[in-house]
């Protein structure tokens, strides 16, 4: 790629630092009507946004997430820093995973932790993964400095400037985004295998596979 794609790859990436993400202090201490939560979240996550009439949250989208039980029902049609917690992860969530993904994740979320029944609550578990996400951006920023210039070094044996210039970024882009299929599969294996919660057959899986190492690695059926 040329140095002035290369100029602005830079840029974009660097401007990802700049992401502005609903802080635990951000979140109010009261609880919220309807309008006030998508008001909110608008305002909060318009950094987000790839145009600008881009809707963020919608009432219809809201009132989807509690029909499918993603999210409790609001009380006395109010919703609560708990749900502001919840509504934020769904937000990240849905751009990579299911409905029904996401579902897996939250029936165990929510039932052990929503509405004080445990000894941590969501708030301390927002900011826990707030922190953790914060620390997370240099390492993300500098992996895609690392893929880029992977990138350059492709298709060295291109001699026409605008193949070579159209080929790299063509590469950075499948790089990103093999990532993001990696990563994606990673989760939906650890959904499937229910390793949130119970699972009998994935137990048994285990159980098999300790027995094995302690048979020194013989298949159950051999003798």
């Amino acid at each position: 790629m040329d140095s002035t794609k290369e100029a602005y790859i830079r840029d974009l990436i660097d401007s990802l630092k700049d992401v502005k993400y609903i802080t635990p202090d951000d979140i109010p201490n009261i609880d919220l009507y309807m309008d006030q939560v998508t008001t909110f979240m608008d305002e909060h996550l318009k950094s987000s946004k790839r145009f600008s009439e881009d809707k963020l949250l919608t009432k219809t989208m809201i009132n989807n997430y509690t029909k499918n039980e993603l999210l409790p029902p609001p009380i006395k049609k109010k919703y609560s820093k708990e749900h502001m917690y919840l509504l934020i992860f769904i937000y990240y969530f849905k751009n990579i995973l299911t409905i029904n993904d996401i579902q897996n994740i939250f029936n165990p979320l929510t039932k052990r932790y929503f509405g004080k029944n445990s000894d941590i609550g969501l708030e301390e578990i927002y900011s826990e993964v707030f922190r953790l996400q914060e620390e997370q951006t240099d390492a993300l920023t500098k992996d895609m400095i690392r893929k880029m210039t992977k990138a350059k070094e492709s298709f060295a044996d291109v001699k026409d400037k605008d193949d070579h210039d159209f080929l790299t970024v063509f590469a950075f882009i499948t790089m990103l985004c093999f990532d993001v299929y990696m990563r994606k599969h990673m989760i939906e294996k650890m959904i499937d295998q229910s390793l949130m919660g119970e699972n009998p057959v994935l137990t048994n899986v285990m159980k098999d596979t300790n027995e094995s190492k302690k048979n020194g690695n013989k298949s159950p059926d051999k003798k």
